[in-house]
């Protein structure tokens, strides 16, 4: 017989009878695995060890996904270049951008105008060769962005890890390494990566919401309900579980590959394996329903900013570029057919193409097409950067949100504490201990037990390791409150190993798991001579009221009256939490068939493990101690740093309110004496609600501006106080919050903050999964630099506005004056295209790749509600504007007499390269590229080369710029319709180029505070424009309702929302195809489809 590493390598069991086991739900699945004799034996059909797990060894790994497959889901195929090439060819300006230069190069063939001869084919053959350049780099953009953004996706997923057993040991291993038949342990907060079986459990409850749109939390049990699901979130309890499903054999394995995620070929072969003969699919072929709308997170700050100056620019673009056409034609029409008196011959129509041309051209330029290109490249850029500051952003638009952040609320464990925790006082028998006692000083019975009541009473994953090195401080692995307590039971010289090894977790009766609202844990096991005691340990004041007995200083039971709690609270618990201690109870209680003391209770039967309230009360208090978790040495100056950049920073724990305050007076977050709100959860809710109980945002608004600590707060507290905070319209710049959560039920404040933090190393995979930016190092000073690099995104994107709109301004006054005064354009529609490329592409990537300095955290933060382009941007954008076209007419209507060269104006030249006009075009692209430097700064800083060769990416670009409009005017000729210059051309050209900067600093000189509040542009409130944006950007199954008229700016206004958060749409498996059901329905009606095959396989075995 074949064996693999010592064992047979054939399986008792089929892949296709385990997909067939996890089809089945509650009792049903119980009697299935009866039917193939319990989960013991389905172990030793899958060669594995419920106890020991799998050997891990290569050969048995590799056999077991060569056989029952791997734990991935292949990924969808990503779009290849020339797709990319199409979708940028859709734009509609690109179109009849297209389709006028086909028409005038068609025209210029067969009809060739008087003037232009056999040369007239030139400017056709250039705006397409123009029209593949734009297209081809934007094709590139997106498929750069594709490649990275999948990158950042496969590092997200290759951060989740889980905890199997192999070899009697319990590693972390990455989900896709799974195999079926490893042992997993699964905990309160876990995203279950493939399909099992529990086999030992407790108190656990599970969210299946994502597989069966179910809301309700499902009880798992061995007796109830065993089968646990892919993709479904532990949201109570913990348990072990055998794998027997993994990748596209899972449910949510077999439902993506039903969407088009996985193998298309591998689900076929599983389908005819299943289906009988001449039996079709269920619904195969029926239109699939729409997806059930969902509530989506408010658009972000610059996303709402944006969104009104796209439309504002679309708008006033596509108004000017109508003007220009119409005068255009007019002064043509007018001028041959009524004063001229000429008959239509049929090249005039080409005249008409080319007047269309040029009103298309400064639409191209008019529109911000570069915008969404430069707010896609500086959060790429940033993100990337981000990861070295151990921000992972899961969410592009969160980074440039966290610029505008106002108000940051802050858990206190592990984010502003360093999370590694030391038991430093204890009160055990009526002595107050400030070190760790000698265990031969406490009453034997009473140590004896609270050795026990840590050792079983903290989850078994919990544990402390030596260090790697003799002299290295322990190794705490898992929840760091329990390792401090077992840290103690090593301190006091004894072994919680060998406790747990005499009491495995499967002999537990029941276990009460810590969750926030009962803010303690306990477990129930059977006791030797019959009955049960139940350990419990949780929150100091929570516990010790719940305590009827406690021990005298010689070991004596005695009573715990009121008065002895309240002496207790005030000596011992609220001195500890004072120093900054976290206070912790250890208590148990025994239920006897007989009771022999007087804290036993005696019982008939089994008691109803049910009745938690009951269960959990009259307990006999063993000890407090006080856990020490010490404040990060940098977080004082973190939070200094926000303080000074204008930042509001909240702690919001669930501490005790003394050891709350003084976590915040060590960090800085408050003072003594300060006068700021320090309140519990209990007050909090008081305060904010009405008679009715109902919450009032008035009330609200009288509580947070001065609340900085919220201590003993739930997970609702949470959300209330950040739902709060956002919806607040006390400040005129409405606040903008970032939160940070660890903890399954943080999802929903998560969630609702502008910017989610979670722990990347002590976080949940449901707080992971609500949130924005994962802290890999759980640090609070992590935060700060997010900040930074927010702050300095959105700084980049204002830089590159700032340029674009002064080019904007310049080029479309310059081609609408030009078209009234001379009947011609200066500026050709390919100079102009190039212009276009200069401001669009090479801008964007010059601008939006600025490293942040520490200066970005001296200034307030925007806010929700400040313009986008503020009155300092506008006066340098004016101010350029002006003095650029100033140059320009000068050039335009006596440049010719000035320099003594023939004037472009004559109809005669017009149409023909010439000095005058390529002077014109030079002069413009040099002060466009001095002007770049100039938009460097933002703020009015006089310094524009401050840190200028630091940037070697804006450098490199602006040098490449340079040469190519130097090869443009010496080479272009009749494609580029330029003349070549002569060197004092060129001097002039430059002279006027440098006067930018000259003229910049003129322009600082100006006070901005003397300017009008009105002169600013793009405010972001959101409600203000959200119906506006609703009807001109409207997502993409709306797009064939969009009238054409609104397409030129709706495209680009859709480019913005859509590329800003491309993150989020590469993890949207489902919208493949136009597959738009939901999961749920998905799975139900996969789930009804297999059970119907299983119902008719087993009545023909029958």
């Amino acid at each position: 017989m074949a064996t693999i590493d010592g064992r047979p390598a054939k399986y008792g069991i089929t892949l296709k009878e385990l997909r067939q086991l996890m089809e089945t739900r509650g009792q049903e699945g119980v009697s299935k695995i009866s039917e193939y004799g319990g989960v013991q034996e389905i172990c030793r059909k899958l060669h594995t060890s419920p106890k020991d797990g799998l050997s891990g060894s290569k050969a048995d790994l590799d056999h077991r996904k060569e056989t029952f497959g791997s734990n991935t889901i292949p990924p969808r195929r990503p779009k290849t270049f020339l797709r990319l090439v199409w979708e940028a060819l859709q734009d509609m300006t690109l179109i009849i951008l297209q389709v006028a230069a086909v028409i005038s190069l068609v025209l210029a063939l067969y009809a060739p105008t008087e003037d232009e001869g056999k040369y007239g084919w030139i400017e056709g053959v250039a705006i397409l060769v123009s029209v593949v350049v734009v297209v081809l780099v934007t094709a590139f953009n997106d498929f750069s962005k594709e490649k990275q953004f999948r990158g950042l996706q496969n590092k997200i997923e290759g951060e989740h890890k889980f905890s199997v057993i192999r070899a009697c040991e319990v590693l972390q291993i990455p989900v896709g390494d799974i195999v079926v038949g490893d042992i997993c342990q699964v905990k309160y907060g876990d995203l279950l990566p493939a399909d099992g079986i529990l086999f030992q459990s407790n108190d656990l409850k599970v969210d299946e919401s994502s597989l069966t749109g179910e809301s309700d939390h499902v009880k798992k049990g061995e007796e109830v309900d065993p089968m646990l699901l892919s993709g479904t979130y532990i949201m109570e309890g913990s348990g072990k579980m055998l794998v027997t499903a993994v990748g596209v054999n899972s449910q949510a394995g077999i439902i993506f590959t039903l969407l088009g995620a996985g193998s298309e070929e591998h689900e076929t072969n599983i389908e005819m394996q299943e289906t009988p003969r001449g039996e079709d699919v269920e619904n195969k072929g029926q239109p699939l329903p729409p997806r059930p709308q969902t509530n989506t997170k408010e658009k972000s700050v610059l996303q709402s900013k944006l969104n009104k100056l796209a439309i504002q620019i679309g708008y006033a673009g596509s108004a000017i570029a109508l003007v220009t056409v119409v005068i255009l034609i007019m002064q043509f029409s007018v001028k041959t057919f009524i004063i001229d008196q000429k008959s239509w011959k049929k090249y005039y129509f080409g005249e008409f193409v080319r007047h269309i041309i040029i009103g298309v051209t400064v639409l191209v330029v008019a529109v911000p097409e570069g915008l969404p290109l430069a707010v896609t490249l500086s959060l790429a850029y940033s993100v990337k950067k981000m990861m070295k500051d151990n921000n992972l952003v899961r969410h592009l638009d969160a980074c440039e949100t966290m610029g505008n952040a106002t108000a940051i609320c802050s858990d206190k464990t592990g984010t502003l504490t360093t999370n590694r925790m030391t038991v430093v006082e204890s009160y055990i028998c009526e002595k107050h201990n400030k070190t760790t006692p000698k265990f031969q000083h406490i009453p034997s019975h009473v140590g004896d037990t609270l050795i026990e009541a840590i050792a079983i009473n903290c989850g078994y994953t919990s544990r402390v390791m030596q260090g790697e090195q003799p002299g290295q401080p322990s190794k705490q692995v898992g929840n760091k409150t329990e390792c401090a307590l077992l840290q103690f039971v090593l301190a006091l010289g004894k072994d919680y190993q060998t406790i747990r090894d005499g009491i495995p977790e499967d002999m537990f009766t029941r276990v009460y798991t810590f969750n926030s609202a009962r803010k303690s844990m306990s477990t129930v096991i059977p006791l030797k001579g019959g009955g049960y005691r139940l350990f419990c340990k949780g929150a100091s004041e929570i516990i010790s009221s719940k305590c009827s007995f406690t021990y005298s200083s010689d070991g004596t039971l005695q009573k715990f009256n009121k008065a002895m709690q309240e002496r207790l609270v005030k000596q011992v618990i609220e001195p500890m939490a004072c120093n900054g201690l976290r206070t912790i109870t250890i208590a148990y209680r025994d239920f006897v068939p007989k009771s022999k003391e007087a804290n036993q209770s005696e019982i008939r039967g089994e008691p109803d493990w049910d009745d938690e309230e009951n269960i959990v009360n009259n307990l006999t208090c063993l000890a407090v101690v006080g856990i020490e978790d010490p404040v990060r040495p940098e977080v004082p100056d973190a939070i200094k740093t926000c303080q000074r950049a204008s930042i509001t920073v909240r702690m919001v724990t669930g501490d005790n309110i003394n050891t709350a305050r003084s976590i915040a007076i060590k960090c800085g977050i408050i003072k003594p004496g300060d006068g700021f709100l320090i309140l519990e959860g209990k007050e909090f809710n008081q305060r904010i609600r009405d008679s009715n109980g109902e919450i009032q945002q008035n009330l609200i608004d009288k509580v947070w501006p001065t609340l900085r600590v919220l201590a003993r707060s739930s997970p609702t507290d949470k959300f209330i106080l950040v739902k709060g905070i956002i919806d607040s319209q006390l400040t005129e710049s409405r606040e903008v919050v970032a939160v940070t959560g660890d903890g399954t039920n943080d999802g929903p404040a998560l969630k609702k903050a502008d910017v989610g933090f979670a722990m990347g190393i002590t976080g949940t995979d449901v707080a992971k999964e609500a949130s924005d930016i994962i802290l890999t190092d759980d640090n609070f000073t992590s935060i700060v630099k997010a900040v930074m690099w927010g702050r300095n995104v959105y700084d980049s994107i204002a830089k590159f506005l700032q340029f674009q709109l002064t080019v904007n301004v310049v080029a479309v006054t310059v081609a609408f004056i030009g078209a009234c005064a001379v009947q011609d354009s200066p500026l050709k529609a390919v100079q102009m295209l190039w212009v276009n490329l200069i401001m669009d592409t090479l801008a964007s990537l010059a601008l939006a790749t600025e490293m942040p300095n520490a200066e970005l955290l001296l200034r307030k933060p925007y806010g929700r509600t400040k313009p986008l382009i503020s009155r300092t941007m506008m006066k340098n954008i004016l101010g350029q504007a002006i003095y650029q076209l100033v140059v320009i007419f000068v050039l335009l209507f006596i440049g010719d007499e000035m320099l003594g060269i023939q004037s472009g104006r004559i109809e005669k030249y017009r149409n023909t390269p010439n000095q005058h006009f390529t002077i014109i075009f030079n002069t413009f692209v040099m002060m466009t590229l001095f002007n770049e430097i100039n938009a460097r700064k933002i703020h009015g800083e006089r310094n524009v080369f401050k840190d200028i060769f630091s940037n070697t990416i804006f450098c490199s670009i602006w040098v490449i710029t340079f040469v190519s409009q130097v090869v443009i005017i010496n080479f272009g000729n009749t494609a580029f319709s330029t003349a070549q210059l002569s060197l004092e051309q060129w001097g002039w050209c430059l002279l006027f180029g440098v006067g930018t900067l000259l003229w910049g600093q003129l322009i600082t000189t100006l006070p901005t505070s003397k300017l009008p509040k009105t002169l600013s542009c793009g405010r972001g409130r959101s409600e203000e424009f959200g119906n506006a944006i609703k009807q001109f950007a409207p997502d993409a199954e709306d797009d064939k309702r969009v009238r054409k008229g609104k397409v030129l700016w709706v495209r680009n206004i859709r480019r913005v929302r859509t590329q800003i958060r491309v993150v989020n749409a590469f993890r949207e498996i489902l919208s493949n195809n136009g597959d738009d059901q939901s999961i749920a329905e998905i799975y139900q009606r996969h789930s009804a489809h297999s059970k119907r095959l299983l119902n008719e396989s087993s009545h023909r075995k029958a």
